[in-house]
């Protein structure tokens, strides 16, 4: 302990003297600052509002009632390699942490030597070794123990838990993406089969009209022009509904490499899109629910991360000091390595100091320094991103409930207009062509209405996905960066 104390006041009298030469860490800093809510138009006091909200659910998909949907995103979160690789990266992240950590631990090394050598006669070696042949061995314990007394192997540490934390939010943003992926994707089905439905009831409609028509022409109440204008809607119907059948085998496609299954989703039955419930969200949407988001947090974790690299770079600057110690024996003839004569050891401290170093350790600090500024920066435009996300979402949900509204009051009209078209040409009151404009009304009106519920609950889907998809951050921001770093 007296060595370790005088190498401890020889570390400090160099460095008080001056001695570290170009080893100067002077007018390097970061640039860079975290943006906060008030720099983006958000109300400074929305987290106490957020609070008094519960939370989104961590599995929102049950909200919308659906077994098939919840079956296919279990499948999805178990079996899925895109979730499979962000939580081998957390692995590896975590790997690296016991790494850092065991650096700040005494590190015990045993070591056995056994050689058969032939000495030179022509050496340093003295008789009776020169030119003999004989055994030796060595076997001992080492131990070394870093002394951190500026906190570097304790910075390195914090670097390595905050990219561990990171990767942990990123393989929780993995999982929601790839779940609100799913349920988009399974709406797009349900929307194409809907679709579908519309088609098919356009081709029966026809095939209907059709025959009205041949019978009017029959009993000669209607021209061949008429029977043609009839018989051209029915392969249009049967062009569409293909086009809709060709659509629907590729969503079924991409659900199934979706839920690790190729072949997963082909026997997979739609619902009717009247069946699905619209999942509830909060009509008010606090700033402090963007910390909620995986992708932020992960940011964050970063900017953690990079903040310590940059204190770890600083440490470099200052003296490094090892306590080493070994015990153990060493003899020349083996019959002898265990003799009480035959016993060694050593102990005391190493120091190391930088005093010129042609401005490696500046040029890696202005590097770690370069490096938070980035993560600084990323986590800005992931924030600002996630304020327009939830923008974006909330202003589409709100104007398709209004596009729904006038939506139906249009099919309501359409309806009734082709129904009339309709009955006045079977009384001879009106033309085919006044059916045929009366129709396409409908049909545009239908299609309509179901892209209109699709989108709604395609948005819905997004709205949740924006919101963090029910992530719930981990543990809190270290408190030497949580005042600037807590900014959602």
């Amino acid at each position: 302990m007296a060595l370790v104390a005088a190498a401890s006041v020889l570390a400090v009298g160099i460095m008080a003297t001056g001695l570290t030469g170009c080893a100067d860490m002077s007018g390097i800093s970061p640039q860079s600052s975290l943006r906060d809510a008030p720099s983006l138009g958000l109300k400074a006091d929305a987290g106490a509002q957020a609070t008094a909200q519960a939370p989104l659910a961590a599995e929102w998909w049950r909200d919308f009632g659906d077994e098939q949907l919840n079956a296919l995103v279990a499948q999805a979160l178990q079996t899925s390699p895109s979730l499979k690789l962000a939580q081998a990266r957390l692995a590896r992240a975590q790997a690296v942490t016991e790494v850092a950590d065991a650096a700040t631990l005494p590190q015990l090394t045993g070591q056995v030597d056994l050689t058969r050598q032939r000495y030179t006669a022509n050496g340093a070696v003295p008789p009776p070794l020169a030119g003999s042949i004989r055994e030796s061995g060595t076997a001992q314990l080492a131990a070394s123990w870093e002394l951190d007394f500026f906190g570097k192997n304790r910075a390195a540490l914090d670097a390595a838990l905050g990219s561990a934390n990171a990767a942990e939010a990123d393989a929780q943003a993995a999982r929601v993406l790839l779940a609100s992926n799913v349920a988009r994707t399974y709406f797009q089905l349900v929307r194409l089969n809907e679709q579908a439905n519309v088609a098919r009831r356009t081709l029966a409609q026809r095939e209907e009209t059709l025959k009205l028509v041949q019978d009017r022409v029959n009993a000669g109440l209607d021209t061949r022009l008429e029977l043609r204008q009839s018989e051209g809607g029915l392969p249009e119907a049967r062009l569409q509904l293909e086009a809709l059948l060709e659509q629907m085998a590729l969503t079924r496609n991409a659900l199934g490499a979706l839920i690790g299954q190729p072949d997963g989703a082909a026997a997979l039955t739609p619902p009717a899109q009247a069946s699905i419930k619209n999942a509830a969200v909060a009509a008010t949407l606090p700033a402090d629910l963007l910390g909620r988001r995986a992708d932020i947090a992960a940011a964050r974790w970063r900017v953690e991360a990079s903040s310590k690299d940059v204190a770890n770079a600083k440490t470099q600057f200052y003296p490094n000091i090892n306590l080493v110690a070994f015990a153990g024996f060493s003899s020349i003839g083996l019959g002898n390595l265990l003799d009480s004569g035959s016993r060694q050891w050593g102990v005391g401290p190493a120091l190391r100091l930088p005093i010129f170093d042609a401005g490696r350790l500046r040029a890696n600090l202005r590097g770690k320094t370069a490096d938070l500024d980035a993560a600084v920066e990323s986590y800005n435009a992931a924030v600002i991103d996630a304020v327009r996300d939830v923008a974006d979402q909330v202003a589409s949900s709100q104007a398709i409930v209004r596009q729904q509204t006038q939506q139906r009051a249009a099919q309501d009209a359409a309806e009734s207009a082709y129904e009339i078209a309709v009955q006045r040409y079977k009384a001879g009151l009106g033309n085919y062509l006044n059916v045929l404009t009366a129709e396409t009304s409908v049909l545009v009106q239908r299609r309509l209405a179901v892209d209109l519920s699709a989108r709604a609950l395609d948005t819905q889907v997004a709205l949740i996905r924006a919101l963090g998809g029910g992530y719930t951050p981990g543990p809190a921001v270290p408190a030497g960066r949580q005042a600037s770093a807590a900014a959602f």
